[in-house]
């Protein structure tokens, strides 16, 4: 069985050990889960261009300085989500609360310990973060999650810009 595919990006505003994220309220379906701001690449916006909207959209945060990471899919039972991976350190405006979500800067060791995070989350993980802020590599991560969000596998490799070398994890 051929799953659908979804294309959006996620975009990690990290500055102090800190990450933007949103939470999801009550209304919706996946409520109290931590997120990435990121979403859906609509027709005729690049990846960069959907990053700077969503991140607008769901944080009220104004970013400058993206930075392509990489990709990075979540496959599911039965989708796929393939992102393009943005990281940035510089905004302008404080995270607001909207009403599907409300968004925050938390310390990334303490959004780790959480109990309700997605998947995309992981990258943060010191084991991982090194594709994400290393200039020098890109990523490629396929994480593998069931319909509850626990993750089943993850296959993770940082590419080195350079050299094109590839470094499995």
């Amino acid at each position: 069985m051929d799953k659908p595919i979804r294309k959006a990006v996620r975009c990690y505003l990290i500055k102090d050990n800190k990450v933007v994220v949103t939470k999801y309220k009550e209304s919706n379906k996946k409520a109290g889960y931590y997120e990435i701001p990121g979403g859906k690449i609509e027709e005729g916006e690049t990846p960069e261009q959907t990053a700077i909207r969503e991140m607008k959209e769901e944080t009220g945060l104004k970013i400058r300085n993206l930075k392509y990471r990489g990709n990075m899919t979540i496959e599911y039972p039965n989708r796929i989500f393939d992102f393009d991976v943005f990281i940035c350190n510089e905004c302008e405006g404080k995270p607001q609360d909207f009403e599907e979500n409300t968004s925050e800067w938390i310390e990334i060791n303490e959004l780790l310990k959480k109990e309700k995070i997605l998947s995309n989350i992981m990258i943060l993980d010191r084991f991982f973060i090194k594709g994400l802020i290393d200039d020098r590599y890109n990523l490629k991560m396929n994480i593998q999650v069931d319909d509850k969000e626990n993750i089943l596998d993850v296959k993770y490799r940082l590419e080195d810009k350079e050299n094109k070398n590839r470094k499995r994890l």
